[in-house]
């Protein structure tokens, strides 16, 4: 992403460590959570690709494309899923915007700010700010239940996960 290089690795480790935790939530014992944490592990992980300072590494010409075909397989994964969970919305919207993302990068390779299409930058940065409140809020009433939970069935850090992608993708998309 455009930006300075500081808070690129910043959003790289958010989203590497994000993405590492939805891997360890993938052990759970309810399919549900699995399936989520699947679809989370890979936005945290393409995220934290996307972030790395273009300054570091310029990806080949050939890694934004695959982007858009990786996270479309997601998107049309996540409108398949919709139907039975409405929380695989915000996974297309996720995905929608990762697609986005990716073919503003491959158009204007180096240039800073301005490239994507203020509208629906615009939208996005709405959708997500909004969500990012909403998980901020969501956090204050989870209290811990009794007995022992597994570190992939904690709904807080699941929950702490989600809002820090959620921060992530506002701060990407702001570097468009």
């Amino acid at each position: 992403m455009h930006g300075p290089a500081s808070s690129g690795w910043l959003l790289v480790t958010i989203c590497a460590a994000t993405g590492a935790y939805c891997l360890l939530r993938m052990r759970s014992s309810v399919e549900e959570q699995r399936r989520a944490a699947g679809g989370e592990a890979l936005m945290g992980f393409g995220m934290a690709a996307m972030a790395v300072p273009a300054a570091v590494f310029t990806p080949p010409p050939w890694a934004w494309p695959l982007c858009t075909a990786v996270f479309g397989g997601a998107a049309l994964r996540a409108l398949w899923a919709a139907r039975s969970s409405t929380h695989h919305l915000h996974h297309l919207v996720g995905a929608g915007a990762m697609v986005y993302m990716a073919v503003v990068m491959a158009a204007s390779p180096g240039h800073h700010g301005g490239a994507g299409v203020p509208v629906v930058t615009g939208a996005l940065l709405l959708y997500f700010a909004g969500y990012v409140l909403l998980s901020g809020v969501r956090l204050i009433p989870v209290t811990a239940g009794g007995g022992t939970v597994g570190w992939g069935d904690r709904p807080e850090l699941a929950r702490a996960c989600r809002l820090s992608m959620g921060i992530a993708m506002v701060a990407m998309l702001l570097t468009l």
